[in-house]
């Protein structure tokens, strides 16, 4: 019987522990400190930029003002998004169950199987970094 070996995505979930909610804490307020950071080496470049345009091209800064101002609500929006999921992470109910993201993984498929079947519905579960069971669709 033929078969192939082909990629599939696998979900990783995190059963959420103390030390869990600890380190994803840590996570997100680091990078809502360096979403912040960026937010303010973006205003004091555009300060200058905005600057040096208005003195040469009043219309290619004003051009320049606009795409500032869509990336400041870009870089905005990030940081309200980090700041919801610090609100997230606090109301975490030990035991849970919380997806951490996807890793690639290989399945066989041969003649006759279920396509849909072999390559969705696989998991990952850990806690504290360890695999406690794997899930098969």
């Amino acid at each position: 019987m033929a078969a192939i070996t082909v990629r599939r995505s696998v979900g990783v979930v995190v059963i959420v522990t103390e030390e869990f909610k600890q380190e994803l804490t840590a996570e997100l307020q680091l990078a809502l400190e360096e979403a912040q950071r960026h937010i303010e080496q973006m205003d004091v470049q555009s300060r200058r930029l905005l600057a040096d345009l208005q003195r040469t091209d009043l219309s290619q800064a004003m051009s320049a003002r606009r795409q500032i101002e869509a990336e400041r609500r870009r870089a905005d929006a990030v940081k309200q998004d980090i700041q919801r999921q610090l609100e997230e992470t606090e109301k975490l109910e030990i035991g849970s169950e919380y997806p951490r993201g996807t890793v690639e993984g290989v399945v066989e498929l041969s003649e006759g199987d279920d396509l849909v079947k072999k390559l969705t519905g696989s998991q990952i579960v850990m806690k504290d970094g360890i695999v406690v069971e794997i899930r098969e669709a």
